[in-house]
């Protein structure tokens, strides 16, 4: 536990990539296998369950230190983190645990859902007391399933691939479906994980799931397109590749194998029983098949997808009613096929895997094939110059911009060129100059910063003018810009609502964001997605900031 909590200090206090790697691979190099199992797992992207009520910590933590409620509240309003302020109030450990990570989690964590809260309080105040600063703070964490840290899942690839001595891309096919909660991370999981053998990779000839029934139903890691920022010009005769719309869905794949049907998202989560016409579509598909795509609402007939928010339902929600199935029609966009006949085709040329999709989606039943398995539909042009104009049609086609896949490229694991490149060309974002309403402190080594805003534009209804919400954002500024808005919101605030402060309204921020939908769940009457600050307005007074009205007019003119 120690070392792993050493290792999430060390993570959550440095930005620098390299620093990043060189932590968790000097972590993973002397690691038992059974504590990196469960490390990996977590920093990999798993979630710990909440094993404990947020309230019942704050109590107990309270009561241990002698803390009056109020004054435990502002503590929690200065750091920011409940975790970080439990860590400080507590007093010093009178013993220090020797136990490892696995012990820690499978002892101790996952047995505390569901105790009775006395007991509970005898066993977290038992085991505060046998752990530092950092070991507190990363326990608390994860009993409260607060657990995240700043590390890309590709990075964790790349730190096991030096530690194991084997290449990256095998470590990446092997972690499909690790962060998977149905099977508990163990040692023998893992040192096969970091095996030197390849009898599980395509390299070594053999199919990647012959050999474990346990792994039939695993998607392939999802290769990931380069955003294109030059001019594309540069890439050459268009003919040289395959150019489709940029949809906006979820990415998928769809897994046929040993007769049963499983859906993935590129996040890895199983979400078969949330799209089921979609589980349907792969009964009727042939055996030992597996397709990537996007999954996207789309009502039959339609010559364009319906927005991203009509999927939401099908995720958030437990049970899926009629009206929900009714309200957010599926259907999966193909656009490459990765298995036929259980043969890995990823190292086939894409223009080759195009051709077999589309032999297979005309074999499959023409209703089927229709409503729920579209393939994406190639982009013809002469010229970049006709492309680029294409491109501008992508709003009133419910669409982001274009892909730009070489069509020799094999499909490669991760955001690589050495497969051959994907591009993504998207249009440029919706933006607004807003103003900043409201402030709340981030997480991590932002803990202590206000770095989370809400931003408001100008409601001009009835002839008056007021500030209406409408987006929350915290990515886009340099740390030394947060730093200067985060002392003047200090400055700036009117009233504290817990973690919130309202501000005096003076700052104007670019917001830009990729889509927009009316939603009548908002007071605003809008719902952004993807809302990121461009830039940090200082030449405009609150005053020039834009409209509701204007808003409102990107659905309208999408629509048109």
């Amino acid at each position: 536990m120690k070392r792993f909590a050493a290792l999430y200090t060390a993570l959550d206090a440095t930005t620098s990539t390299h620093d990043k790697l060189e932590a968790l691979t000097s972590y993973f190099a002397v690691a038992e296998p059974e504590d990196a199992a469960w490390a990996s797992y977590f920093l990999a992207g798993g979630k710990p369950r909440q094993s404990v009520p947020t309230r019942l910590l704050s109590e107990i933590a309270r009561e241990r230190a002698g803390l009056p409620l109020w004054l435990f509240e502002e503590s929690y309003h200065a750091v920011g983190d409940l975790a970080e302020t439990i860590a400080h109030i507590l007093p010093p450990p009178q013993r220090m645990s020797e136990l490892g990570l696995t012990q820690w989690i499978e002892q101790r964590v996952l047995t505390l859902r569901g105790v009775a809260p006395e007991e509970l309080r005898t066993r977290l105040l038992s085991y505060w007391d046998e752990l530092d600063w950092g070991g507190r703070f990363l326990l608390t964490k994860l009993i409260g399933g607060g657990f995240r840290v700043g590390v890309a899942r590709q990075l964790v690839v790349r730190a096991l691939a030096e530690v194991a001595g084997v290449d990256h891309k095998r470590i990446a096919q092997r972690m499909v479906g690790w962060t998977d909660s149905q099977q508990k991370p163990d040692a023998a999981r893992y040192l096969r994980l970091i095996a030197p053998e390849a009898g599980d990779d395509t390299q070594s000839g053999e199919h990647p799931y012959e050999q474990r029934d346990s792994d039939l139903g695993l998607p392939y890691p999802f290769f990931l397109a380069h955003p294109l920022q030059a001019d594309p010009t540069t890439l050459g005769d268009p003919s040289h590749w395959l150019i489709e719309w940029k949809w906006d869905g979820i990415r998928a794949q769809l897994v046929k194998r040993g007769g049963r049907v499983w859906l993935w998202s590129r996040g890895e989560d199983l979400i078969t029983d949330r799209f089921p016409e979609v589980a349907a579509l792969g009964e009727a598909l042939p055996d030992g098949c597996v397709i990537d795509g996007e999954i996207l609402a789309w009502e039959p007939g339609a010559i364009a997808p319906l927005p991203f928010a009509r999927l939401q339902p099908r995720i958030a929600r437990k049970t899926l009613t009629k009206k929900v199935l009714a309200d957010s029609p599926a259907t999966l966009l193909a656009y490459d096929l990765l298995e036929a006949n259980g043969e890995d085709l990823r190292t086939t040329p894409l223009a080759e895997r195009r051709a077999r999709l589309d032999a297979l989606a005309h074999a499959v039943d023409g209703t089927l094939a229709r409503d729920l398995l579209r393939v994406s539909p190639l982009v013809s042009a002469a010229d970049w110059q006709t492309l680029a104009t294409l491109r501008e049609e992508s709003r009133a086609r419910g669409v982001e911009g274009l892909m730009v896949k070489e069509r020799e490229s094999m499909y490669g694991v991760g955001r690589t060129k050495a497969s051959g490149t994907w591009w993504k060309w998207k249009i440029d974002p919706y933006a607004v100059d807003a103003v900043l309403l409201y402030a709340q402190r981030g997480h991590g080594r932002r803990a202590s910063l206000y770095t989370d805003f809400t931003f408001a534009v100008w409601d001009e209804a009835n002839g008056v003018r007021t500030l209406v919400p409408f987006a929350k954002a915290y990515s886009g500024l340099t740390d030394e810009e947060m730093r200067h808005v985060d002392a003047i919101v200090r400055k700036t605030t009117i009233e504290k609502f817990g973690p919130v402060r309202s501000v005096t309204p003076t700052l104007v921020f670019e917001i830009g964001f990729e889509g927009i939908q009316a939603s009548p769940r908002h007071k605003s009457g809008v719902a952004v997605r993807f809302p990121r600050m461009l830039r940090w307005r200082t030449d405009k007074h609150i005053d020039d900031a834009d409209t509701l009205a204007m808003l409102k007019g990107f659905i309208d003119d999408r629509a048109g």
